[in-house]
């Protein structure tokens, strides 16, 4: 891995508008070109092929890491600067109780080891960086990520108010305008947000999480375009059972065999004309989603962090 990887930006730049100003001295500067990030790539991995040896039944920590990576950097606002992927906030209350973070506490705790292994590495950057690893290894694109995100002490400074994407909000009309709202704040496009859902073609709901149940394709543990196909070309209905039972979890989605899921929001992409026109590009062309998916998401990893994925060298090289 390339110097780039692990050098940071020690100071938000003009054109990070917004992002809140932080003044580093050149022992943190050394602190955090100390993390190697392939030795903490080899522990993540390690981490997930054990974790799915111990589960043997094809699922893995892999999707829980992007959905911990996202949920970590979805907060930020563009009119303020406020929320996004600096200070790890997640950890405390009440980024820690959102409705939309249930189950997230599994993932903090496993990486805990990791951070102990790689004291200087900050949680903020970890949790990003858990995000990134596993796209990268399940076959995805190279993200580009900068260290430098700096944790903080409590959540005095999180909105009290979920500010996370809701998966439905009683109509094809609702949600998609909630999504449009939640990813505008955020400073991103339609398309780039398609790009950034695209991220479920990894990992599955959980009843005890989230309410809902199942994963969005087959192949959970490969980061491909395969969401996209499945929305459009399989028959997706309403999912009234499960395991002959009724279904009383809340509305989702099912396939033709029971065993495939999406959400409202994933449905409200192939309802909106303008959103579909996006799935339908990366359903017949993985290479534009990867290079889409790879802009959009190391956009959303450095919201809100004094660093940026295109400036690479110290703040101290400045002058």
């Amino acid at each position: 891995m390339n110097a780039a990887r692990i050098t940071a930006m020690r100071m938000a730049p003009a054109a990070m508008a917004g992002a809140s100003l932080y003044s580093y001295s050149i022992q943190d500067v050394h602190a955090k070109e100390a993390v190697d990030l392939d030795k903490v790539r080899a522990s993540i991995v390690n981490l997930v092929d054990t974790n799915a040896e111990k589960r043997g039944d094809g699922t893995s920590l892999a999707g829980t890491f992007i959905r911990l990576s996202w949920h970590a950097c979805g907060t930020y606002d563009k009119k303020d600067g406020s929320g996004g992927s600096n200070g790890a906030r997640m950890r405390f209350k009440p980024e820690a109780s959102y409705g939309n973070n249930a189950g997230l506490d599994m993932a903090r705790s496993v990486l805990e080891p990791i951070k102990k292994e790689f004291p200087d590495m900050s949680y903020a950057d970890l949790y990003t960086y858990a995000g990134v690893v596993a796209v990268e290894e399940a076959g995805g694109p190279k993200i580009p990520f900068t260290l430098g995100r700096v944790d903080e002490v409590d959540g005095s400074n999180s909105d009290p108010n979920d500010r996370l994407p809701n998966a439905h909000m009683g109509s094809f009309k609702n949600v998609t305008e909630h999504i449009r709202a939640v990813f505008s704040r955020m400073g991103f496009t339609d398309q780039e947000m398609v790009a950034l859902l695209g991220a479920h073609a990894m990992g599955r709901c959980h009843t005890q999480r989230s309410g809902f149940w199942g994963p969005w394709t087959n192949a959970e543990t490969t980061f491909s375009n395969e969401y996209f196909r499945l929305l459009l070309e399989e028959r997706w209905s309403p999912k009234t059972t499960h395991k002959g039972k009724p279904w009383t979890g809340p509305d989702q989605f099912e396939d033709s065999t029971g065993k495939l899921m999406m959400l409202q929001s994933d449905m409200a992409l192939i309802a909106d004309p303008a959103l579909k026109k996006w799935v339908e590009i990366y359903a017949k062309d993985e290479d534009r989603f990867f290079k889409d998916f790879a802009t959009a998401f190391s956009k959303l990893l450095h919201l809100g962090a004094p660093v940026s994925p295109t400036i690479t060298k110290p703040w101290y090289q400045f002058w």
